[in-house]
């Protein structure tokens, strides 16, 4: 019967192991960003369907603007091997779709979302707030 046990413990052991780099384990940074939408440096997300770069969260930051009074905010940090120090999406030319250029993964800059492989979860997003000149980024 004890025999039983260990073979058991060690069948879930094995089950319980992946090859499947994916763990979106993005590392827990605090994030509380303020940014004057008046300032010159930030004239690049003045107008919807503009996206800038900032410092913060794990890897940095895409603001996308969505419309006029609306913001999303997605770490740049990869969701599938997160781990991977080379882990970084940019986006692209395009400015619709950001790019792991590590592992080939695409994410629409729009809603986080993944539009090609090999990651399934989407990017890491932040809350944002804005009144009008301010917009806060945060978690």
């Amino acid at each position: 019967m004890k025999n039983w046990y260990y073979i058991l413990l060690i069948l879930i052991a094995f089950l319980g192991c992946s090859k499947d780099k994916e763990d979106g384990t993005i590392p827990l940074v605090r994030v509380d960003l303020i940014i004057y939408t008046n300032d010159p440096a930030f004239n690049v997300i003045s107008v919807p369907g503009t996206w800038t770069y900032v410092n913060g969260g794990s890897r940095g930051i895409i603001i996308y603007r969505v419309s006029n009074d609306h913001f999303k905010a997605y770490d740049r940090h990869c969701t599938y091997d997160s781990g991977n120090s080379c882990a970084l999406v940019s986006v692209e030319a395009s400015n619709i779709t950001g790019l792991d250029d590590c592992c080939g993964s695409k994410f629409l800059i729009t809603d986080g979302s993944v539009t090609n492989g090999p990651a399934t979860l989407p990017l890491k997003q932040y809350q944002t707030s804005f009144d009008g000149a301010v917009l806060r980024v945060y978690n």
